[in-house]
Parts: structure tokens; C-alpha cells; sequence
């Protein structure tokens, strides 16, 4: 079965997103899941390499590594370049795309998540 999931909320402030990686990690341990994960709006912040976190507390960039390995993490540009970020900023294996590319993921997808 085919996963997309669509994140929207930054990578904390709020557990939006931290809960929907939550998701895609524990469907990718299921033989036969692929799993795309698409970043717009703040979450694009999400694969912004570098990210240092308290001991204890949950860390975005870590969480999306297993899933880079897995699948995709790709992010919306016009929603990068409306922050500032950059291709450089990216932790390896998430790569900026576009609407284009959601519209084919989503429409590939035997399942849409929205978080």
C-alpha cells in the first residue's frame, strides 16, 4: 500500500507534524508500505538539517531519516523560497519539489494522510 502523507504545521511549536511522522515510521515497519512524505507551509522546516533539540525531546530531522532511507520526504519550493530556505539547508535525501509533484504523488497514493 501506497502512503502520502502531507504535513503542514512547523516542526514545533505544535506536535502536528511530530504525530503524523509518528504515523508514516510505524506504517513503514509494514511489509508492502511505501511512504512519501510531502512538506508545505512551515512544515518545510521539518528537514532543515541541524536541528539541535533538549535531551528528552523529540527531534524532527532524526524522525525523517528512517523515512528518507524508505521513501521520500519531499517539500513544497514556493513554500521554501516564501521562508528563505534553501536547497543547502536541507538534511540529506529531502529535496525541494512542487505542486506538480503532489498532484502525481496524491494521485498515486492508495491513501492520503493530512496532518
Amino acid at each position: 500500500m501506497r502512503y502520502l502523507f502531507v504535513l503542514n504545521d512547523p516542526p514545533y511549536g505544535t506536535e502536528r507534524s511530530y504525530n503524523g511522522l509518528r504515523l508514516a515510521s510505524s506504517l513503514l515497519k509494514e511489509e508492502g508500505s511505501e511512504v512519501d512524505v510531502f512538506l508545505v507551509a512551515d512544515a518545510v522546516f521539518c528537514a532543515k538539517a541541524g536541528q539541535k533539540t533538549p535531551d528528552g525531546y523529540y527531534n524532527l530531522e532524526r524522525m525523517l531519516k528512517p523515512i528518507i532511507r524508505k521513501g521520500r520526504v519531499l517539500l513544497c519550493g514556493t513554500c521554501m523560497d516564501a521562508r528563505g530556505l534553501e536547497a543547502d539547508d536541507l538534511m540529506e535525501g529531502a529535496r525541494r519539489s512542487s505542486l506538480a509533484e503532489l498532484t502525481e504523488r496524491t494521485i498515486a497514493a492508495d491513501k492520503v494522510l493530512v496532518f
